[in-house]
């Protein structure tokens, strides 16, 4: 059983599919990486400070 071979539009669109998967990856990874960076930097003032 032989597959035909792939026409040039499904090829682009692979290509652009790709690049948007990749892109929409690197987003969430940002995302991800800048959010937990600042939950672990942030400090808490004593409850002291606070009036409590």
């Amino acid at each position: 059983m032989s597959f035909r071979e792939n026409h040039e539009l499904h090829r682009r669109r692979f290509g652009r599919n790709l690049g948007l998967g990749l892109t929409l990856a690197a987003l969430i990874f940002l995302i991800f990486g800048l959010t937990y960076v600042k939950i672990t930097q942030t400090s808490l003032p004593p409850a002291e400070e606070l009036g409590q």
